[in-house]
């Protein structure tokens, strides 16, 4: 019972809020005269001094007294004596987790959103440098269409911005206090919860001490958008794997961020992308983990709720490294942009405009162009030359309606020159997203 019951080897990360609502706490009680002022500054300066001692030697694990909230209080009562069992006044172990553990959710998203700051100014930093560098685009894995790397990195740009936002609604939606919803009837003593609300960041104090005591929401809320968040990492992490492949060759990725081989000399391996992908799936594990422990619980409290925190530490640890190792390849890798254009002129890329020159120049049925332009690129796979490389007497034997304008639309600049449609990836397009999004993050 001691080692299934003990929670300190994990929740003792809470304690620097276990202090903080806990003087939150006191102080109100001592304004509500329900301890007297003097056992309220006592306790309040107990409380400064158990902080003091973690945070130089970190916090003691006693299983014995089970949890970071029996631990800190055992430690009061050794340094103050009997005032110390005032503290617990007017307030139950089950409003004191909800309470620290928001505490403790409430500055992962913040720290979380403060690393996406981050990897969203490194996208816009290197999609501004290479606004006019082309690539291939790919669907299927397969070349599409030519687009510039500017416009693929602000597609992750775009991705982070919801993350953010999904923290920040998050946020917002669990800011509510459960502090003073006791065990779960609340309590008779004439507390004050707007004021501990106030004292610790909250909007307010929750509405239902029922719900209060065990809602885990805020929890589930975090590792939901942690692991969509994961999820666009792992995109982005499998993109520079993928780029650094001696067959594509597209990235040199920086030394700080790959490692050697024990046997092959000439190896420099993608770890950090590759873990940052591996990351994703214990974080959305995380997420699924908690999901099952909440499922079919009866209120109030129960015991199962003891194993909420592991998961959400678990995740958020893994998040922030995720965050900052993509942070650091979108800053220092080198982008081969040579590489990357001369891989745009595969695979036939500029076949779409060929199509849509024939629409544009020709007035021919969409349908019908396409089948044109399949032909052209048959020829040319044949021939083993690209598009814009075929005699222009070819393509008129294929249809007499093409004439020497056409190789105007068949390059690659053209091709991405064109796509100059709201968000699309015309230099011209990428540079004012660019711009808007410097705006947006407060760097002009």
């Amino acid at each position: 019972m001691r080692e299934i019951n003990a929670s300190i080897p994990f929740d003792k990360a809470l304690w620097r809020q276990d202090i903080a609502a806990s003087k939150a706490h006191v102080a109100m009680l001592g304004a509500q005269g329900i301890v007297s002022g003097a056992d309220a500054e006592t306790i309040r300066e107990g409380l400064d001094q158990v902080a003091a001692e973690y945070e130089a030697n970190g916090v003691p694990e006693n299983w014995d007294l089970e949890d970071i909230h029996m631990t800190t209080e055992s430690r009061l009562a050794e340094l103050i004596g009997q005032a110390a069992g005032r503290l617990h006044t007017a307030r139950s172990r089950n409003d004191q987790v909800a309470t620290d553990f928001r505490l403790w959710v409430r500055d992962a998203m913040d720290q979380a959103d403060a690393g996406l700051l981050a990897l969203q100014v490194a996208l816009v930093t290197r999609a501004g440098e290479h606004a006019d560098s082309i690539m291939p685009g790919f669907t299927h894995l397969q070349t599409a269409q030519p687009v510039t790397l500017g416009h693929h990195l602000m597609a992750y740009y775009e991705m982070i911005a919801r993350d953010r936002s999904r923290f920040a609604d998050a946020r917002k939606r669990m800011n509510r206090s459960p502090l003073g919803s006791a065990a779960l009837a609340g309590t008779g003593f004439p507390i004050d919860r707007a004021m501990t609300a106030q004292a610790l960041g909250f909007d307010g104090p929750t509405a239902n001490s029922l719900d209060a005591v065990s809602d885990r929401d805020f929890a589930l809320d975090y590792l939901m958008a942690a692991s969509q968040c994961a999820l666009h990492l792992s995109r982005l992490a499998e993109e520079f794997i993928i780029w650094a492949s001696q067959p594509f060759g597209f990235v040199a990725l920086p030394d700080a961020l790959s490692t050697g081989s024990s046997i092959m000399p000439q190896k420099k391996n993608p770890d950090a992308a590759e873990l940052v992908r591996g990351h994703a799936g214990r974080i959305t594990g995380c997420l699924t983990a908690l999901m099952m422990t909440m499922k079919g619980l009866p209120l109030a409290y129960s015991k199962d709720m003891q194993d909420d925190k592991p998961p959400v530490f678990e995740a958020a640890g893994l998040l922030a490294l995720s965050i900052a190792a993509m942070t650091g390849m979108v800053a220092d890798t080198k982008f081969r942009t040579e590489r990357m254009r001369g891989a745009a002129e595969l695979g036939f890329a500029t076949a779409t405009d060929l199509a849509d020159w024939l629409v544009r120049e020709g007035d021919i049925p969409f349908r019908e162009a396409h089948h044109i332009t399949g032909a052209a690129v048959k020829l040319a796979e044949t021939r083993g030359v690209a598009l814009d490389q075929l005699p222009l007497d070819d393509l008129k034997a294929i249809d007499s309606r093409i004439d020497a304008r056409v190789f105007q639309a068949l390059s690659v600049e053209a091709s991405v020159a064109a796509r100059k449609s709201h968000g699309g990836t015309a230099p011209d397009q990428v540079r004012l997203r660019v711009a808007e999004a410097r705006t947006v993050l407060g760097l002009e």
